[in-house]
């Protein structure tokens, strides 16, 4: 793994700085990410599409919206290629792809369908991260510690988001990985943990 720069979150060097953001499930990973653009009016990609019978959910959207700052502009449901194809200026923070994946599999209807169905939109996504031109911190969930799922939809999804992930880290500038609410990073073989 390449060595982590240090740059100024809110002003990256040459005007860019994309940032992967992995973590497992409740790893605090999307706290952290938000923590990477401060305060700065930020446009958040909000890619969950909420379902209404669905309380636990809407319960975690509503404790995710009310730790934004109030100047953020909330993109909801959007899809995240085409969000960084627009014009913008200041940071943008997408959260979270792997909402966005099962979203895309619900919308092809291809949890059952062979690998790769929806290899044209993550093509589509990587080519955006990879050229955007600003602040970019994505979160993205690490599903590839555990054992193997025993639902074909299960092994399908971390599948896809673990090809999904390794891609998308390579159009980055850096990748953090967050554990029990702290950063841990790989700096040439060393483990490295930092607050």
């Amino acid at each position: 793994m390449r060595p982590v720069p240090q740059p100024d979150p809110a002003t990256p060097s040459g005007g860019r700085w994309r940032t992967l953001v992995l973590g497992g499930a409740r790893s605090g990973k999307s706290a952290y990410a938000e923590s990477l653009v401060g305060a700065a009016p930020t446009r958040y990609i909000a890619t969950a599409i909420p379902d209404p019978a669905d309380t636990d959910f809407a319960a975690r959207i509503a404790a995710h919206r009310a730790r934004r700052p109030a100047g953020w502009t909330v993109l909801d449901g959007a899809d995240p290629a085409t969000a960084l194809r627009d014009a913008h200026t200041g940071p943008t923070l997408v959260d979270d792809i792997g909402t966005w994946l099962t979203a895309r599999l619900d919308a092809h209807d291809a949890w059952d369908a062979p690998r790769g169905t929806i290899t044209p939109e993550m093509d589509a996504l990587v080519s955006a991260v990879g050229q955007y031109p600003g602040r970019l911190v994505l979160v993205t969930p690490e599903v590839g510690l555990g054992v193997i799922p025993a639902t074909r939809s299960g092994r399908l999804f971390r599948d896809e988001i673990g090809t999904l992930n390794q891609r998308l880290a390579r159009a980055c500038d850096d990748e953090i990985y967050v554990l029990a609410g702290t950063r841990h990073t790989m700096v040439e073989g060393a483990h490295i943990v930092e607050q």
